[in-house]
């Protein structure tokens, strides 16, 4: 009987019975630049042949746009395996990324001793 592709593998003892390394083939580093704020989006193109169901998955969460961080939240897999996956869907052209915003000005430093200050009160 073929296991259900929809719910993650669990044992109620053991946890995950595939373990992350098994989802990334092993792969540790990703092929693609990306942050942990990086928004990532669903082209709309089909993905590549050698996509595994946590692919699928991810790909169907992208409709939306989701910052890396988040994605690896949903997947319920650590941030190195989530960006393996992502960087072979950008690789397959399934996904789009986009650099997280910076803000170009400094943070203002009386707002930051006004922080300090408060922590150092409670404290």
């Amino acid at each position: 009987m073929p296991l259900p592709l929809d719910r993650p593998l669990l044992d109620d003892a053991a946890g995950k019975l595939i373990r992350p390394y098994t989802v990334s083939g092993g792969r540790t580093r990703p092929t693609a630049a990306l942050d942990l704020l990086s928004l990532v989006l669903a082209t709309g193109a089909a993905p590549g042949a050698q996509t595994g169901p946590e692919h699928l998955q991810a790909l169907a969460l992208c409709r939306g746009a989701l910052t890396v961080a988040e994605l690896s939240a949903h997947l319920k897999l650590p941030v190195a395996v989530t960006k393996v996956l992502v960087s072979d869907l950008v690789d397959g052209g399934a996904i789009t990324v986009r650099p997280p915003h910076h803000h170009d000005h400094p943070t203002d430093r009386s707002l930051l001793e006004a922080v300090l200050d408060g922590l150092r009160r409670r404290l």
